[in-house]
């Protein structure tokens, strides 16, 4: 017997991940078991409506207010892209500095750490004196939740160059500049959008923050109205929005990486 007659022939390129019905198949069904879970607890508990309302219920507090539900979630929206691109631009350059300048890290490092570690609601009567009502104070509490998880993969991702890439730019010669580049960034975008895709959801919540606190207008400002009225079933509906907003904005930046990354999943498993 050959020995070719055993080897088995080498495996050829890789196309692009098949779309899966699985992939959808299973987020549905969570959704649907959660529903149907939410419905068994308000019938077998008796829950009343301004305790927990049931789905239909929910679906009600749509119909009778979708204009308004809508008009909210759209103010919300544009708050938390807004406060998140904000965080981005300013995440990326503090992240860039620790990574590039020892004594930048050593100097500022333990101030992050304690801005993270305030609690935001803790803010939220400095913020009414330093920016008053309407949708400053928002923003600033959207970036305040989401900037930090960006600082840290970024400067994580950039110290994190593998070995033998930073000896080829050594061996090479490159400038800081050009091994910044072609190497450090590319190496470092995974490690970054892991830190991205931490912060998009906790804008959508430090945005619903600040609407409760000094909005007229957003889904959070819905929900604290709504609930003063007793109306759960629309404050519900307004939670679930902001839900779905969440899970949109999050799987576009999931999108948004493997179109930008294409070799991520080429290389990993």
């Amino acid at each position: 017997m050959r020995s070719t007659d055993v080897v088995p022939p080498a495996a050829g390129p890789q196309g692009p991940p098949r779309w899966s019905g699985s992939a959808v198949a299973w987020p549905v069904f969570g959704v649907v078991f959660a529903i149907a879970l939410w419905w068994l607890a308000v019938e077998v508990f008796d829950f009343q409506t301004i305790v927990l309302p049931a789905p239909l219920d929910v679906v009600d507090g749509f119909r009778r207010y979708p204009g308004l539900l809508a008009a909210a979630a759209w103010d919300t929206t544009v708050a938390a892209v807004t406060g998140f691109a904000l965080s981005v631009v300013v995440g990326l350059a503090i992240g860039t500095a620790i990574a590039a300048w020892k004594p930048f890290e050593r100097a500022f490092a333990p101030l992050l750490v304690a801005v993270n570690a305030v609690p935001k609601v803790a803010l939220a009567p400095l913020m009414l004196i330093w920016f008053g009502y309407g949708r400053t104070p928002i923003l600033a509490m959207a970036f305040l939740v989401c900037f930090f998880p960006i600082v840290l993969s970024t400067a994580t991702g950039l110290i994190s160059t593998p070995a033998e890439l930073a000896e080829l730019a050594r061996s090479l010669d490159a400038s800081a500049l050009r091994t910044f580049r072609i190497i450090r960034a590319p190496a470092a975008l995974p490690q970054i959008f892991v830190g991205l895709k931490l912060a998009m959801p906790l804008a959508v919540i430090g945005v619903s923050v600040g609407e409760m606190q000094y909005g007229d207008a957003g889904l959070g400002t819905i929900i604290v109205q709504t609930s003063g009225q007793g109306d759960t079933a629309t404050a519900f509906a307004a939670l679930t929005l902001m839900a779905v907003i969440s899970i949109v904005l999050y799987y576009l930046l999931v999108t948004l990486e493997r179109i930008s990354l294409p070799w991520v999943r080429a290389t990993t498993g």
